[in-house]
């Protein structure tokens, strides 16, 4: 069994992504900016109102993976697609990633899961998943041996929306704490956190993540306050390593000891926002497996964000670690 920097769980989708308006979303009763879990009718009847697509391959976690590789780490992913072309589509680009992605398809079932990533001029995005196959994702797939030999667990909120995948996720948390690693989470989305609050919250308080990444909305949610800094003093209290990314205000690292701000990197023309928090959490992750102090993995996470806002799709374009050498954080 190879040794990895980072094993990525989530829930493995393919992108598909069109500009559009506000109008638009108005119209299809769409609240800008969050993602909403739809069923397969919804899914095909959304994509036929949509204008001209590209389609990438995402998934939180599975975003962030693929970031960690770019960057240099040695990384895997456990996701569950279904043998179909979608499913071929996410399978061929983590793989080329050089990501280790063993995951057995499913050959029957519902689809593999799609995201219709719905872009409007100021470069927010409206998500709607089907997930389809992403919920066959069971505590079988999680392979033991596979957690003991990674340094960090890097698992996604949207996860605990299926049962069976919420199971999955507990099984890789508890191996690897049994296995003296580190495990990371993402609250995902504040509509995630208004569904799942208490549990996330439990699992900070029980010990079974050690990391944290939200942003300023999911973070109002979980304490549900409206004043920033209460929540930032709620969140200290927890005793964890936490990171609150704040957009072009750069991200806030948050610890028993200490809270520090962190800028942004400057970036001229944002146009898609998909996938900033994913990069985000890459670069973050990368620097503490590479033991950066704790303002440069921040500042690594800034980076590879601020490379994904300035094109379409959560995959990075550019070459990330080529950025960061030139920039001085690797």
């Amino acid at each position: 069994m190879a040794s990895y920097d980072i094993l990525g769980l989530g829930n493995a989708v393919v992108d598909v992504i069109a500009p559009t308006d506000d109008d638009f979303l108005v119209a299809n009763n769409l609240h800008k900016g969050t993602m909403q879990l739809i069923d397969e009718a919804r899914a095909e009847k959304l994509y036929a109102a949509m204008g001209q697509t590209t389609i990438v391959s995402g998934g939180s976690a599975a975003n962030t993976i693929i970031g960690a590789a770019h960057l240099g780490c040695r990384t895997a992913f456990i996701g569950k697609v279904k043998a179909d072309p979608l499913g071929d589509i996410f399978a061929h680009d983590i793989r080329s990633a050089r990501v280790s992605f063993t995951s057995l398809p499913a050959k029957d079932g519902a689809a593999s899961a799609r995201c219709l990533v719905l872009v409007t001029p100021d470069g927010q995005r409206t998500m709607n998943t089907f997930l389809g196959a992403c919920q066959n994702l069971t505590p079988e797939d999680v392979d033991p041996s596979l957690v003991a030999s990674s340094e960090i667990i890097y698992l996604e909120g949207y996860l605990w929306d299926p049962p069976e995948a919420k199971r999955a996720f507990l099984k890789a948390s508890d191996l690897a704490r049994a296995a003296g690693k580190r495990v990371a989470l993402s609250l995902s989305d504040a509509f995630c956190v208004d569904r799942y609050r208490d549990e996330f919250l439990d699992l900070i308080r029980d010990r079974r993540i050690d990391i944290l990444f939200a942003n300023e909305s999911e973070l109002h949610s979980l304490y549900q306050t409206a004043d920033f800094e209460t929540a930032l003093e709620l969140l200290r209290e927890e005793d964890i390593l936490a990171v609150v990314t704040r957009s072009e205000k750069g991200s806030i690292i948050v610890t028993r000891e200490e809270t520090q701000a962190v800028h942004a990197f400057p970036v001229e023309t944002v146009i898609d926002t998909t996938g900033a928090g994913d990069l985000f959490a890459a670069g973050f992750l990368t620097g503490l497996v590479k033991n950066m102090g704790l303002p440069e993995c921040a500042r690594l996470g800034a980076l590879a964000a601020a490379e994904i806002i300035q094109h379409y799709g959560a995959r990075p374009q550019a070459d990330l670690k080529a950025l960061a050498i030139e920039n001085g954080l690797l």
